[in-house]
């Protein structure tokens, strides 16, 4: 029939998104305008009745293992890099909430007075209820990335699905920001990602999605449309599963 919204190919969802995707055109913090961009992509994705959980990075405030942290404790570093994913969680959140989603950020390091424990099956039952879930702290143990938190977080509340959004449309053999001449790759094995060195998530959050047959996608976060367009069933991106 036309005009008849097409059905979601999934019921429910989690979203990655690194630190520096809420820098926006910025050199260090948050991009209010560009975070409020993010907020309106979920909330059209969100709009079409599926249940949405996100994890989002700390490396555009501080991160464990960088330049910045050189010469200082591993973990007393980590630990920093797990308290600047919370203050991006609660950039979201307000992003999310002034367009109208409701949310709830669940935090894997206790602070009750910004931030719920997290505990799975509350996380779930959120979700149900049709508020947008943001996990942050990691997973609230040093020498872990976020990457490995989506992931872990992603099979804890039954995720049938992990997008990732990037600067890029999919994944390459080479960085096409230096490389014009860079392959695209439309579909992967979690394997191939592993034997060839790609950098799409690290290689404790590839293993573990591997071993639980969670697909992911990776996508440019950049274009308009495109989560919508991912969560109705249409091929953005680059998709790496068995």
């Amino acid at each position: 029939m036309p005009g008849k919204r097409k059905r979601p190919a999934y019921k429910r969802i989690l979203l990655k998104l690194s630190g520096e995707a809420l820098l926006g055109e910025k050199q260090f913090g948050i991009d209010r305008d560009f975070t409020d961009y993010i907020a309106r992509e979920i909330k059209s994705a969100h709009e079409l009745g599926i249940e949405l959980a996100a994890v989002v990075g700390g490396g555009n405030i501080f991160r464990g293992v960088s330049d910045n942290a050189q010469g200082m404790d591993r973990v007393s570093a980590d630990h920093m890099g797990m308290l600047a994913t919370v203050i991006n969680g609660l950039a979201l959140q307000d992003a999310l909430e002034r367009a109208g989603v409701f949310t709830r950020v669940l935090s894997a390091i206790e602070m009750r007075e910004v931030a719920e424990p997290f505990i799975r099956r509350r996380a779930i039952r959120h979700m149900e209820k049709k508020r947008v879930v943001i996990f942050a702290g990691g997973i609230g143990n040093p020498y872990f990335s976020t990457d490995t938190a989506a992931a872990l977080r992603a099979m804890e509340v039954k995720a049938e699905i992990i997008l990732k959004g990037t600067k890029v449309d999919g994944i390459y053999d080479a960085d096409p920001m230096t490389h014009p001449k860079a392959k695209k790759f439309e579909r992967l094995s979690y394997f191939d990602v592993l034997q060839k060195g790609l950098r799409v998530m690290d290689t404790t959050a590839i293993s573990l999605c591997m071993d639980n047959g969670l697909p992911i996608i990776v996508y440019n976060l950049k274009e308009t449309g495109n989560l919508k367009r991912i969560v109705l069933g249409e091929r953005v991106g680059t998709i790496v599963e068995e």
